[in-house]
């Protein structure tokens, strides 16, 4: 096994653990979080699939059982 192959193992376990990009980016010693992003991204789709989940939580959602928005039906 090359080195390359320990720093690419050792970056995707970092990621698959829940290690934030930014860490990862720094020890890689990448020059921007594009680049980690683009290589480890691809590597992972549940660390992807995550992230999107995580966001997902973020926003406040309605109650499933409201019918009709009222804020949406005309007035008059």
């Amino acid at each position: 096994m090359r080195f390359h192959d320990l720093r690419h193992l050792a970056a995707t376990l970092m990621l698959g653990g829940g290690a934030d990009m930014k860490v990862v980016q720094a020890l890689l010693g990448h020059s921007s979080l594009l680049v980690t992003g683009d290589i480890y991204t691809s590597v992972l789709p549940d660390v992807e699939t995550a992230a999107a989940e995580a966001a997902a939580t973020l926003v406040p959602r309605a109650p499933r059982d409201t019918a009709v928005h009222t804020s949406c039906t005309p007035t008059g």
